[in-house]
């Protein structure tokens, strides 16, 4: 136990400081606050702005089975996203040390979460038979998404 000083001042979380991971759960617990806007889109993923700053944007998004990401990176953001419902695959595409191939593949359920920083080059999908639901936030520069193809011998490649 400690003792605080009687005129000790509690100063306001700045939501913009929090992890991205920690940004998404609220988000994803918060469902009164996206409910509204969530769609399905027979014919591609759906997403919609939930809520912006300065610092970061908040983005929700449906996926139905068989909808997916083209293999990409997010240019220079950081963040992260969360399901909260359903499941997704994440394919990670990077090289290793020394210039090698490396495929990482992740399954995702509710309550699960990525992270992604510069040159993080991911695909993301739902193999699954059930729509699923993601939260996702970005920071320091936006959605932006570049494209990239897979090669086997030398990892991802900027399209």
């Amino acid at each position: 136990m400690f003792a605080v000083p009687d005129n000790t001042l509690l100063r306001p979380e700045n939501p913009a400081l929090r992890h991205p991971v920690r940004v998404a759960l609220a988000y994803a617990a918060d469902r009164d606050r996206w409910r509204h806007l969530l769609r399905y889109d027979p014919d591609q993923r759906f997403s919609a702005l939930v809520d912006r700053d300065e610092r970061q944007e908040i983005w929700l998004m449906s996926w139905l089975p068989g909808q997916q990401t083209d293999l990409h990176d997010h240019a220079f953001s950081t963040g992260a996203f969360t399901v909260v419902s359903g499941k997704l695959h994440e394919t990670v595409a990077r090289r290793a040390p020394g210039g090698r191939a490396v495929t990482e593949l992740h399954a995702l359920t509710a309550g699960q979460s990525r992270v992604f920083g510069p040159g993080y080059v991911h695909q993301v999908r739902n193999e699954g038979v059930d729509p699923a639901i993601s939260i996702h936030v970005y920071r320091d520069g936006g959605r932006e998404m570049r494209p990239y193809h897979h090669d086997l011998l030398n990892g991802p490649i900027q399209d």
